[in-house]
């Protein structure tokens, strides 16, 4: 936009410029050729006196070397022979000074009586008539060079050409100003636009500029506000929703507590006492969570091999009661992802409740971690019946195996959590066939914030395929359900 301002502001200009620079160039040239043959008319002028006394060579002679032009061999003078006296004698043609106007030209001006120009070699020649006492016409000749008639006329054009450039440049510089006046504005709208896509919520822009970018600067501003509002209405709601589960679970826990002594009672109040937990920090972290600011610090992350181990630890059990078998591999370093570390576990609950969902009982199934460097690969596989259409799942955020051998239900919202944390690195989320033979699904987690390259994309896919090919064989030598290595 700038820039298409100073290029109109430009042309305008230079058109303006060219349309009064060109005939004012014109008319100078034209004045400075008027001034020159207006010198040699007064030059041709200072020589009628004399002729007007005499016709004498002599006194002619002196007469034209006297003035300037003459001096310079600039002006002649043309004298008839005088007409034949009544004895018979006559007189002679005179011509004083040098000639460059051809016979012809003079002779026609002296039939005509009045002044004339002629082109001659190096210039131009005025012809100016004088009558003599004797009533012939006698014609002074003066030479003007080609020098004198365009003389300061480039000097004159270097002028105007100099303010045109001046004119240019000046509203150029004011083009660019009012430009930048303009653009500024609309930069700091757009990065500001940016910046709330990209969740810093507490982006605002400055009311400056022209009065429509201050108005767009003020919708903005407000449609910021209404955007944190209404995230903290969803907050607000969210947290009320789980309040609301707190009477059953109380009813829950007061039933499991009647139920005695017993393996099954003590999983089922470990069960509910779990499912309190969850619950309370479910309405804690509604309520404590802030939308990211400018000024806000990124949270600190969490390592990812301990948050699987934990949560490895809580699935064993139920798995153990189901006959499942269970592996893990690639947990026994620290791996640091800037994931927070309830964010991390809701994502691989969310995916091991699916394993339990919609897998029969007896199904085996495996969690891999592999650290490529600038991203941690999760892989969660099963020996399930696997998912029909991988890609409409990914497309409505469907975590439940309707027509694939699962149960309905789902609420739907299982994939979409797990897709965004691994969005919200930089990652993605894909789902596949297991080296188990059911559904195995990958989660990218960038540790800088970038999306990996294509390429790299693949090579993280093919490590986790030799992680599970070598899973399985870990897995046939597993002694029992539940076993971790």
């Amino acid at each position: 936009m700038r820039w298409a301002l100073v290029k109109v502001c430009l042309a305008v200009t230079a058109m303006v410029v060219i349309a009064f620079a060109v005939p004012l160039g014109l008319v100078i040239r034209e004045m400075a050729s008027d001034r020159a043959f207006s010198d040699a008319e007064r030059q041709a002028g200072t020589i009628a006196p004399t002729l007007s006394i005499t016709t004498d060579r002599e006194e002619l002679t002196r007469a034209v070397l006297s003035t300037e032009p003459g001096d310079r061999g600039h002006l002649a003078v043309h004298v008839p022979a005088p007409e034949e006296a009544a004895d018979g004698t006559g007189g002679e043609a005179l011509d004083i000074g040098t000639r460059r106007a051809t016979p012809e030209d003079v002779e026609t001006v002296r039939k005509a009586g009045r002044a004339s120009i002629t082109e001659v070699t190096g210039g131009f020649a005025l012809l100016q008539p004088i009558a003599l006492s004797t009533g012939e016409i006698a014609v002074v000749e003066v030479f003007v060079p080609e020098g004198e008639v365009s003389n300061g006329v480039a000097t004159a054009w270097l002028m105007l050409a100099g303010v045109g450039v001046a004119l240019i440049v000046g509203s150029v510089a004011v083009a660019d100003r009012l430009g930048v006046r303009m653009v500024q504005p609309a930069q700091r709208l757009a990065g500001a636009a940016q910046d709330l896509g990209e969740g810093r919520l507490g982006t605002r822009v400055p009311e400056e500029g022209p009065t429509e970018l201050r108005s767009a600067a003020a919708a903005f501003n407000s449609m910021a506000d209404q955007v944190v509002q209404l995230l903290a209405n969803e907050r607000e709601l969210a947290a009320d929703l789980s309040h609301r589960l707190r009477t059953p679970l109380t009813v829950l826990r007061l039933n499991a507590a009647s139920l005695g002594e017993g393996p099954a009672a003590e999983q089922t109040r470990a069960a509910v006492q779990q499912l309190e937990h969850e619950v309370d920090t479910i309405i804690r972290t509604a309520r404590e969570q802030r939308p990211q600011t400018q000024g806000g610090q990124p949270e600190a992350g969490c390592d990812a091999s301990e948050v699987i181990r934990e949560r490895m630890g809580f699935w064993s059990a139920l798995a153990e009661d189901e006959g499942r078998e269970v592996r893990l591999a690639g947990v026994d370093r620290t791996v640091r992802t800037p994931v927070a570390r309830t964010e991390l576990a809701a994502a691989l609950d969310a995916l091991l409740g699916n394993v339990f969902r919609h897998t029969p009982e007896g199904t085996a199934f495996a969690v891999d971690v592999h650290h490529s460097g600038d991203a941690v690969i999760v892989l969660v596989s099963d020996a399930g019946p696997g998912i029909d259409d991988p890609e409409a799942a990914l497309a409505r955020g469907a975590s439940g195996r309707t027509g694939a051998g699962g149960s309905v239900g789902s609420t739907g919202l299982g994939l979409d959590i797990v897709r965004r944390v691994a969005e919200s690195t930089g990652g993605d989320l894909r789902i596949g066939r297991s080296v188990l033979g059911g559904t195995e699904v990958r989660i990218w987690i960038g540790l800088h914030g970038n999306r990996p390259e294509r390429g790299r994309r693949g090579h993280g896919r093919r490590v986790g395929r030799r992680i599970g090919w070598r899973g399985r064989k870990e897995a046939r030598t597993t002694t029992g359900p539940g076993a971790q290595h």
